[in-house]
């Protein structure tokens, strides 16, 4: 696969989990939410790894890691968000913090970060 393709296929399967991601809010299910919120945010910068390096992107959920790979000149904010955008991935899919986390995730409390998912996935 060359690699306009390899990274056109890392957006498209992202775009297709937006609508997952929002789907899963409207319902309330907020952590896996942003857990698939996660999950977009990992593909599009996979994408611009592979556009910058030509080469597969590692195997990693880590955005922060996946970030400074890409090429891309990050603000000191969008670095903190990644930080915070790593935890839906942990604490959404081991059980020992799927609790705690679920606990917290509330409606009022999402939102903003909800809408820095949107617009991270969109732009």
């Amino acid at each position: 696969m060359e690699i306009n393709s390899k990274v056109n296929h890392w957006v498209e399967l992202a775009e297709m989990d937006i609508p997952v991601m929002d789907h899963l809010f409207e319902a309330g299910d907020y952590h896996y939410s942003l857990f698939i919120g996660h999950l977009i945010l990992e593909k599009i910068l996979k994408a611009h790894f592979i556009k910058k390096n030509f080469e597969t992107p590692p195997r990693t959920h880590d955005l922060t890691r996946l970030a400074s790979q890409t090429g891309l000149e990050f603000k000191e904010q969008q670095i903190k968000f990644l930080i915070i955008a790593n935890s839906f991935n942990i604490e959404a899919k081991y059980p020992e913090e799927k609790l705690s986390f679920y606990k917290t995730c509330k409606k009022n409390l999402l939102w903003k970060t909800f809408k820095k998912l949107r617009t991270c996935s969109h732009g």
